[in-house]
């Protein structure tokens, strides 16, 4: 399976009760900025949604523009305009609709499988640049690897480690495509996450036409089945060729009143804040005193990546099963092999609940 978040096959179909650290999903749950004006949905279910999403995007630009008095104490500032907006069903309708655009494509390894499954359908030349030993961008390669490709796909933070972009360095990179007609997808599914609303690009929106902006609801909203992603992008055209490929109608109405709501919960946000600042700080710590993890990467993200010694990834994932608990297996990551897992972070329960699972596990496997 090219994602996590499976408890289905061996879980709910089978009656059985799984707890689920494969899948990236904040554990304050579902606002109930939404769940309280869920009625307001329901109401509009016997009308098709406004084809040009007019109102959705208004709500979408105003969340950018005031991310810093959201995220932080800074002050409203204009990013971006509706018209600088894409809606899709999801960031992956996103980036696949921006993908099929090109007919070359850097990506960088190892990274979100969607991305390479996106250029393989649509049948792009297809280039890697892999990330060093301790999971960092090599942004002089990526740079060398640009000029042969028409486009650069790159996370901030980048799945599945948690690395963030060092922007004076891709700074670089942006002025390169500016001036020989590049694209660089910057994909930000995970930025809330980083706890520093400042590493986002969007303020570079307005700066270059060539960056386009991946965002979405499911991660930091904990709404995977609303479906509802956008892209940002100052290229009006390329815009409008993106919109070109897409079906009418593809955003719902819960998703419209998902984003009217959660989207200025203030209280959700520092609350979600203040947890993934002390979880991943927590679980970081307690999987560094593990003896069978070799090394955990540090991570900006929801997750965390390690590398495994004397055992593999499928031994331990069959190992937490039977515990009841579900692991990422790495392994169909480019660049990485089956010593390499990634943990969810969760709510200190259940977070301490997977550190007592694992720490006494009996490791006598050479793979």
């Amino acid at each position: 399976m090219q994602h996590g978040g499976d408890i289905y096959t061996e879980g709910l179909l089978k009656g059985r009760e799984l707890i689920d650290f494969s899948s990236n999903i904040n554990p304050l749950g579902i606002p109930e900025s939404f769940t309280n004006h869920i009625d307001e949905a329901v109401k509009n279910l016997n009308r098709y949604p406004d084809a040009k999403y007019r109102e959705l995007k208004y709500n979408l630009k105003q969340y950018i523009n005031k991310s810093f008095t959201l995220f932080s104490d800074g002050k409203e500032q204009e990013f971006i305009k509706e018209e600088h907006i894409i809606v899709g069903n999801g960031a992956a309708e996103v980036i696949d609709a921006v993908i099929s655009t090109f007919k070359s494509i850097l990506i960088t390894a190892p990274a979100f499988g969607e991305y390479e499954e996106d250029a393989l359908k649509w049948c792009l030349n297809i280039r890697y640049s892999k990330l060093t030993e301790n999971m960092e961008y090599d942004y002089e390669d990526i740079m060398i690897k640009l000029h042969k490709v028409d486009a650069l796909i790159i996370g901030n933070p980048n799945n599945p480690n948690g690395s963030i972009i060092n922007r004076e360095k891709l700074k670089k990179i942006l002025h390169f495509s500016e001036e020989n007609g590049k694209k660089v997808i910057i994909d930000e599914a995970f930025i809330e996450f980083v706890g520093d609303i400042n590493q986002s690009f969007v303020d570079e929106i307005k700066n270059y036409k060539c960056l386009f902006i991946v965002r979405a609801l499911t991660k930091f909203y904990a709404m995977p089945g609303i479906r509802l992603g956008f892209g940002l992008c100052s290229d009006i055209q390329f815009i409008e060729e993106i919109k070109a490929r897409q079906n009418p109608w593809n955003i719902n109405s819960f998703a419209e009143v998902a984003a009217k709501y959660v989207l200025k919960d203030k209280e959700y946000i520092q609350m979600s804040l203040n947890w993934i600042r002390e979880e991943r700080d927590y679980l970081t710590k307690e999987l560094k005193s593990i003896p069978f993890i070799d090394k955990v990467y540090e991570t900006h993200g929801n997750f965390i990546l390690c590398k495994l010694k004397n055992i593999s990834c499928y031994r331990f994932y069959d190992m937490c099963m039977e515990k009841d608990i579900v692991i990422r297996k790495c392994d169909n990551y480019k660049g990485l092999g089956k010593e390499y897992v990634r943990f969810a972070v969760k709510d200190r329960n259940t977070n301490y609940l997977l550190i007592e699972a694992i720490k006494n596990l009996n490791i006598n496997e050479v793979y």
